[in-house]
């Protein structure tokens, strides 16, 4: 076994952490006796040799004995194995913007040819994996379908074995990969696509076992979006009512014979955990720990395969057919724009008695909610109503929804209180061991809606030893009603100790007290502002002067503190200093003789862009600066011009010459919007000339930011913003007669 690996010299090769002289002793650690160092040793090969999808030097030596290890029916764990070479052989370079990116120069680049070389060298052995569809280890037949529909160079062949096992198949999930990868040679072959599809759609409805019909339907949308049939939704729902129903005979509702299919099989290793369709399920996901016994806890896993493998077994405990979760993604994913097909779809399975559907419906609505904009008050609402579900997977899964939503989370405000006030004594700040969300989740939740009622549960979490950081950021959407938390607010920025971590601790804090403007903690604001340390003192002094900025002439006792950072060497303190001033008492020519040192040739982006927003917070009286926010209009950074001509607004009103500017930066990035409407929203009929874009804006079902690569947790809420900032802007010119 493995023979000739001596002969190669690894140690002149490399992976993602240097010299691969390592790699001999991954290679024979899969071919290990002992489970454990099987799993560490593939746990190596996709953390060094096959990092993140990379594919080095070391990697491509590594294909011949791995082709190897899979042809050796002593191996055990075979399908890991394959399921490895499945990743490292079936890139597809085609329009991968990444690596047409990758600088030749740069120490971590990898040639592209790699990658080419990679494919052919799989390719070339992927005979072995024919022989692997009826091998006796239910594992390694599971991975082989994918295997040869991703790389085997005789698709024909392929398709015939494949429906041809699909026959005799008696292992539910391995049914399930089998007609997942006829789908795939599907999309991959054109000259397949048609006979593909007439047998997929005489599939979905043939007198077959509910899961497998409910496969080929998910499968037939992935390949053929135009035949998706006009009853999609009571079709689906219907399926799901039987697999639900099914006897529990093992099987799920897949049936004895051909099964069912889930999606995306396709260059799968155990790190690909798909984000694409749901919240970030990712490595975070856990139970809640209230009044959970500790005791029974396990060891940690010893490697990230074992972690991402227990949490798949946890989200599938108890269920008999969790594989309809990713025929849903299929289908969600090919039904793509048609957004109320897929709201009553989900709608559906959040009416399911089956906790489990549920639950598929919660992650499945997270990825539609942050990609589509639409009507989702009922989805939400009926999500609100899981959080009194005695399951706490379900708890946990509607919580982490919910509190990316914001101000959309409000039709489930009352399940939030509900279940804040009902639960058991337990932290609401930060989750317990073992937990994600917790209650401080629904809190967070129910504050970033802008509920009253989070204030007291706000109050309480601030007694707790620690809290959630987001807690704090929250406090904003609740307005001068959380005035009644600046007291304890105070007590805890007093407490923060001024050392390396300052501002991670006291930035929260600061954030809060200038939202609800507890002046009275003013003594301590400058403490941390006098005492800050060396590590991220500008931070620290940015995040202080904000918030005595909006402290207002109250804070007067500052402007001694104020007026020294003036002169910093960091434009965003300078400029955060001549806010403050102004606001403090309204020196007006000391703060613009600190913006008008960054409003100047040789300034950085990020200096000029802080010297801008520090004019335009000014506004008017910042006269002076028009000129130099007028040569701003022509930089060739886009920010820089964006940041000017929103000064330029503010300042001296001009219209006529920052709408021009304005429009060409919302037509080219389509991350500058939200600033942009912010202006078209103070214009009012000044700017008429953008009505058609803020129209094309609000007719699009696509969020502005969504990303097909994941998700920020206020994507969802910026895009609502730029929505509403959009219908203000409408509303200006409407009602001043435009």
């Amino acid at each position: 076994m493995l023979t000739g690996i001596e002969e190669v010299d690894w140690a002149s090769l490399g992976h993602a952490y240097g010299p691969a002289d390592d790699v001999p002793e991954l290679l024979r650690g899969l071919a290990s006796a002992d489970p454990a160092e099987r799993e560490n040793a593939l746990d190596g090969m996709y953390g060094a040799v096959h990092h993140q999808g990379d594919v080095y030097d070391s990697t491509l030596a590594c294909i011949p004995f791995l082709l190897e290890l899979v042809a050796d029916p002593t191996v055990q764990d075979r399908g890991g194995i394959v399921e490895l070479l499945t990743s490292i052989g079936g890139i597809d370079l085609c329009g991968d913007e990444e690596l047409d990116e990758l600088d030749p120069d740069d120490e971590e680049f990898i040639p592209a040819a790699n990658y080419a070389m990679a494919a052919a060298a799989v390719a070339a052995g992927s005979d072995v994996f024919l022989g692997l569809v009826d091998d006796p280890d239910p594992e390694v037949r599971l991975a082989a379908p994918c295997a040869l529909a991703s790389l085997h160079g005789d698709p024909v062949r392929v398709l015939d074995l494949l429906r041809e096992r699909l026959t005799v198949e008696r292992d539910t999930e391995v049914r399930l990969a089998l007609v997942a990868a006829v789908g795939r040679l599907a999309l991959r072959h054109e000259t397949l696509r048609a006979e593909t599809v007439d047998w997929l759609s005489w599939l979905s409805r043939a007198a077959q076992a509910p899961g497998l019909r409910l496969a080929a339907l998910a499968q037939l949308a992935r390949v053929a979006p135009g035949e998706i049939p006009y009853d999609v939704v009571e079709r689906v729902t219907a399926l799901l009512d039987e697999v639900r129903t099914a006897p529990a005979d093992g099987t799920g509702g897949a049936g004895s014979g051909p099964g069912g299919a889930p999606d995306e099989f396709d260059g799968y290793g155990p790190f690909d955990l798909d984000l694409e369709l749901g919240l970030d399920v990712g490595l975070d996901v856990g139970l809640e720990a209230e009044g959970e016994d500790e005791g029974g806890a396990g060891l940690p896993a010893p490697s990230l395969i074992g972690q991402v493998r227990e949490l798949f077994d946890e989200q599938a405990a108890g269920r008999p057919s969790p594989w309809t979760e990713e025929l849903l993604r299929t289908l969600h994913s090919a039904l793509d724009d048609r957004v109320d097909d897929r709201i009553a779809l989900i709608l559906a399975q959040l009416r399911s008695p089956d906790w489990g559907q549920r639950s598929d419906a919660i992650w499945l609505c997270g990825g539609l909610i942050r990609v589509w904009r639409g009507r989702y008050d009922e989805v939400v609402r009926l999500v609100g109503a899981q959080l009194a579900d005695p399951d706490p997977r379900l708890r946990e899964a509607a919580t982490s929804f919910l509190e990316r939503l914001f101000e959309l989370a409000g039709p489930a405000a009352d399940a939030l209180a509900q279940r804040l006030t009902a639960a058991s004594a337990g932290p609401l700040g930060l989750p317990g061991p073992g937990a994600r969300a917790g209650r401080g989740g629904a809190l967070l939740a129910l504050a970033r809606c802008g509920d009253p009622r989070a204030i007291p549960l706000l109050a309480r979490a601030l007694e707790e030893r620690e809290v959630r950081r987001e807690l704090l950021y929250a406090v904003d959407a609740l307005g001068p009603a959380a005035l009644p938390l600046a007291p304890v607010l105070r007590r805890r920025l007093g407490e923060v100790e001024l050392d390396d971590l300052l501002y991670d601790r006291a930035a929260p804090l600061l954030f809060a007290l200038g939202a609800v403007r507890g002046t009275q903690a003013l003594p301590e604001v400058l403490r941390v502002l006098r005492g800050a340390p060396a590590n991220r003192r500008d931070w620290v002094r940015e995040a202080c002067l904000r918030t005595l900025a909006s402290f207002g002439p109250v804070a007067r006792e500052a402007l001694p503190d104020v007026r020294r950072l003036l002169g910093s060497e960091s434009a965003a303190v300078s400029s955060m200093a001549a806010r403050a001033m102004w606001s403090l008492d309204g020196s007006l020519d000391e703060a613009l003789d600190a913006v008008d040192r960054w409003l100047r040739p040789g300034s950085t982006s990020a200096e000029w862009c802080a010297a801008a927003r520090a004019a335009g917070a000014i506004g008017p009286a910042a006269a002076r600066t028009v000129p130099a926010l007028r040569a701003g209009l022509g930089s060739r950074d886009l920010w820089v011009r964006v940041r000017s001509a929103a000064a330029l607004w503010r300042v001296g009103g001009d219209a006529e010459v920052t709408l021009p500017v304005l429009l060409a930066a919302w037509e080219e990035n389509r991350h500058t919007r939200v600033v942009v409407a912010e202006c078209f929203a103070e214009m009012g009929p000044s700017a008429a000339e953008a009505e058609p874009a803020i129209r094309a804006e609000l007719s699009r079902r696509r969020r502005h930011n969504a990303r097909e690569d994941g998700a920020g947790s206020h994507d969802v809420h910026d895009d609502e913003k730029l929505l509403t900032l959009c219908r203000a802007a409408l509303d200006q010119m409407e009602r001043r007669g435009f």
